[in-house]
């Protein structure tokens, strides 16, 4: 007799909507815009100080690229001891986490955890250009760091 398994259905398909960008720890923002500018013909589209996540971060993109089109995130630690200094100093330089563009962050948290999802705020906090973000765990993610986004703006 074969074992019944209950399905759970996907989460809310106008829920997570993009890939919003790739995260990128580096020890020096300044040279590794420098690095992408020249190495990949990359722009930088904005920068901004994290003082609650301890990162000064600047945000790249391809040059025409279409709006909404995913992105490059460089994030240097403003000190050794924030999330992306202890990052380094473990892991050394490289892929920190990938995030996902999301309409209601609020929504879209309440289907995770009814899931067994683990997300590291219990509430979401101020990300880049004033958006709402939160974590999923990475042992809940297959090892990977995702970042769930909601940009400002959005409907909640």
């Amino acid at each position: 007799m074969t074992k019944s398994v209950p399905s759970i259905s996907a989460i809310s398909p106008d829920l997570v909507i993009a890939i919003d960008h790739v995260g990128i720890a580096v020890p020096d923002l300044d040279a590794a815009v420098t690095w992408y500018s020249e190495n990949l013909g990359m722009v930088e589209t904005h920068r901004e100080v994290n003082e609650s996540q301890g990162v000064h971060e600047a945000m790249l993109s391809v040059p025409g690229a279409a709006t909404g089109s995913a992105v490059v995130q460089l994030l240097a630690p403003l000190t050794e001891d924030s999330s992306i200094g202890k990052f380094i100093a473990r892991s050394g330089p490289g892929l920190q986490q990938l995030a996902y563009r999301v309409r209601d962050i609020d929504a879209v948290s309440v289907e995770l955890r009814a899931r067994g999802v683990r997300l590291l705020y219990d509430e979401p906090r101020h990300g880049t250009a004033d958006s709402r973000i939160n974590f999923i765990h990475p042992k809940d993610a297959g090892g990977v760091l995702i970042e769930l986004v909601e940009p400002s703006g959005a409907a909640h």
